[in-house]
């Protein structure tokens, strides 16, 4: 496994970059995308009429990857299907550590033209062992070298978390989603129809990978099934890794053959196969981002017994509902936890038996701050909870801050402090209402604590069940 995932250091960590074919008609978005790369980038482009533009990025072009005066680490080759094998050829005999062939037009069109042109760049990538990915891909996003593949990505300081995509429009999209749920990309790479390097090839670099603590995976089919389910039990083993399968419907086994080209084998194989290895299973980009955030930023807990604060008598009715439907259990707390809480909690005018409901009267209180981290030590020190939960309601937090404008500073300080004082779980649901742009500032100040924001109590819940799962697979 070692030497195969060291071959494709390269390219995920390159020195120098040239990109092949980029055009005006593209926005030159390549080049573009690699303006943030730390190292040297090179165009490689034969139309003249393309040169003024590039000579504008301040790239340096050259008729041919072979004129390139130094050795190329990693190239992106955007040429058409046509074109393809003869970039492949230069690339092979340049020595290049990898190249994404981004071009699109082979073997997922059934077309006997794209099979054949398939075909031909697979047996000269193989024979000469060069690393190809793709085609029909993004390749690979690097941000802490600035290597990008859409210029919406950030740059600079990257994460902890490795994406494996077989889609273009997935790697990207988590990037982004992922960053603004405090959930930042180590590496990742999409990679097409994978005609010689697959899934296993990128999950056995990533689990290698020092930065790379959790895997998230888009599949939508393998190649070689074997080879996939010994190295995801391997893997599984010593980091967690959630993978969200394409094509689980008849409807959707159809899409990806056009897609990629892919056969995508029964959705019962594919879940046993997750059960089996103790990979986290989710169904969508949206829960790949939760259930990450919930392994990156709530502790450990296989413990599923939770202690609820809610707003409102229904959002306490609701929030209970919720938790208990997603497998968590929503207990009576200790008699000394009651006793603590009946010297003082008829003042805030709610109930607390579990959930907590501290009703809108809560707000009117002198010290509501200091109420709330009095109910949260409290859950603290119950023996019968595992997991902490608090229910924010964006209006009420407005209303506090247009009379008090310190209100949520002081806030999401004093959760900060709890969570790291805390040895329990610990995560917030903020419910926006109305006041979606307030609730982006909110969430985006609590990640910032280190505190998982979720938008919604099903979110919430299902985010911190499959944590919980995954440390009950291995720890219990």
């Amino acid at each position: 496994m070692e030497k195969r995932a060291n071959r494709l250091d390269r390219a995920f960590n390159p020195h120098t970059v040239a990109v092949v074919g980029d055009k005006k008609q593209g926005g030159y978005s390549w080049l573009k995308s690699m303006s943030t790369f730390k190292g040297k980038v090179y165009s490689v482009q034969i139309d003249e009429s393309e040169l003024p533009g590039i000579q504008e990025l301040g790239v340096p072009n050259y008729r041919s990857l072979l004129e390139i005066p130094e050795p190329v680490d990693y190239v992106v080759c955007a040429v058409p299907r046509a074109v393809s094998p003869r970039i492949v050829q230069d690339c092979i005999k340049k020595g290049v550590g990898g190249v994404t062939l981004f071009t699109s037009g082979f073997a997922e069109t059934g077309t006997e033209e794209g099979i054949r042109l398939q075909k031909a760049i697979t047996e000269m990538a193989r024979e000469a062992g060069l690393v190809l990915i793709g085609p029909n891909c993004m390749g690979i996003f690097n941000p802490s070298l600035g290597v990008r593949h859409s210029v919406d990505q950030y740059a600079g300081d990257g994460g902890p978390v490795g994406f494996v995509s077989q889609s273009g429009t997935h790697a990207t999209y988590f990037s982004l989603v992922g960053a603004v749920n405090g959930v930042r990309v180590s590496k990742s790479v999409s990679y097409g129809n994978a005609v010689v390097l697959d899934s296993p090839d990128y999950l056995e670099y990533l689990s290698q990978d020092d930065a790379t603590r959790v895997i998230g995976m888009y599949i939508e089919g393998v190649k070689d099934g074997r080879r996939f389910f010994r190295t995801l039990n391997e893997v599984a083993r010593h980091k967690p890794v959630l993978i969200w399968k394409g094509g689980m419907t008849q409807a959707g086994t159809r899409a990806t053959a056009s897609h990629t080209g892919q056969l995508a084998e029964s959705a019962t194989v594919w879940e046993a196969v997750m059960r089996q290895c103790g990979a986290i299973k989710v169904d969508s980009l949206e829960e790949m981002v939760d259930a990450i955030k919930a392994l990156l930023h709530i502790k450990p807990s296989t413990g599923a017994r939770v202690g609820l604060i809610a707003m409102t008598g229904g959002q306490s009715v609701v929030i209970t509902d919720t938790f208990a439907r997603a497998g968590l259990e929503v207990p009576l707390l200790s008699e000394k936890s009651y006793q603590q809480f009946a010297t003082w909690f008829s003042v805030v005018g709610g109930s607390y038996k579990n959930p907590l409901d501290v009703s809108s009267n809560f707000f009117r209180v002198p010290d509501p701050l200091g109420n709330l981290l009095k109910m949260l030590s409290t859950l603290d020190a119950d023996e019968n909870v595992d997991i902490v939960v608090l229910e924010l309601s964006v209006a009420f937090m407005a209303g506090i801050q247009q009379k008090d404008p310190g209100f949520l500073s002081k806030l999401t300080e004093a959760l900060a402090d709890f969570k790291q004082r805390s040895a329990k779980a610990f995560l917030v649901i903020l419910i926006a209402g109305h006041r979606e742009a307030w609730a982006v500032d909110i969430r985006e100040n609590l990640m910032k604590g280190g505190i998982p924001a979720y938008p919604s109590f099903d979110r919430g819940a299902r985010a911190v069940k499959r944590a919980i799962d995954y440390y009950r697979f291995f720890h219990s």
